[in-house]
């Protein structure tokens, strides 16, 4: 990356191993495509609800040359995001299929189907 990993917090204390995790996730993230230019990293803590326990969401903004790749992972109704460590993976792992998707259109592999003819 050409300018350093940003990892922010919401709403929660900032915690050295949520960051330790957020940065060798993101480094993982480069051997999809290597010329990521910046990664935003923001973790959340969202509602807290009296029955259940604080829902976590994670948001992450890849800069890539000529395009902006956003992931903002909504925390699903069955609670799963209660572990922030699992908000995090979640949110990385649409981040991966984006960014492979992104690389995929970047060298030509994805077919371009054409239009029908007009004859």
């Amino acid at each position: 990356m050409q300018t350093p990993l940003q990892v922010n917090f919401k709403e929660m204390a900032p915690s050295s191993a949520i960051e330790a995790d957020i940065r060798q996730r993101a480094d993982l993230l480069e051997r999809y495509f290597d010329r990521i230019t910046s990664c935003r990293v923001v973790v959340e803590a969202q509602n807290r609800s009296h029955r259940q326990g604080r829902v976590y969401g994670c948001t992450i903004d890849l800069a890539v040359p000529g395009h902006e790749i956003a992931v903002g992972h909504e925390s699903p109704k069955d609670h799963a995001h209660e572990d922030v460590h699992v908000a995090i993976r979640d949110a990385f792992a649409a981040a991966s299929r984006r960014l492979q998707d992104h690389a995929r259109r970047a060298r030509g592999d994805v077919k371009m189907h054409q239009g029908p003819s007009k004859a």
